[in-house]
């Protein structure tokens, strides 16, 4: 069970939501040293190092939602609550985007 599940519903269409997804994990590779890749419709990520140290997940695009799940590691629960709303300012401004 992932410590982080954050859905949100979208109207854009499959590849344009894929990109922005990818420019979303472009941004956390860049800010947080994530290592990410693509396996069919779903991102798969894991932090080696740096401050997001352990952590691990999936966002997953469909045609009609995303969902990202993050599993954090035990000294990364006690800030459970500003990653979470960090990721879901992030994942909002991704789907709003025009």
């Amino acid at each position: 069970m992932a410590t982080i599940d954050i859905k949100r519903a979208h109207t854009l269409d499959l590849a344009e939501a894929k990109t922005r997804a990818a420019a979303l994990a472009t941004s956390m590779q860049e800010k947080l040293g994530i290592r990410w890749s693509w396996d069919g419709d779903t991102i798969k990520f894991d932090a080696p190092s740096g401050a997001a140290k352990g952590a691990t997940g999936t966002v997953k695009v469909d045609t009609s939602q995303v969902r990202v799940e993050i599993d954090l590691p035990f000294l990364l629960r006690a800030v459970k609550g500003t990653i979470e709303g960090k990721v879901t300012e992030k994942l909002d401004k991704l789907i709003a985007q025009a």
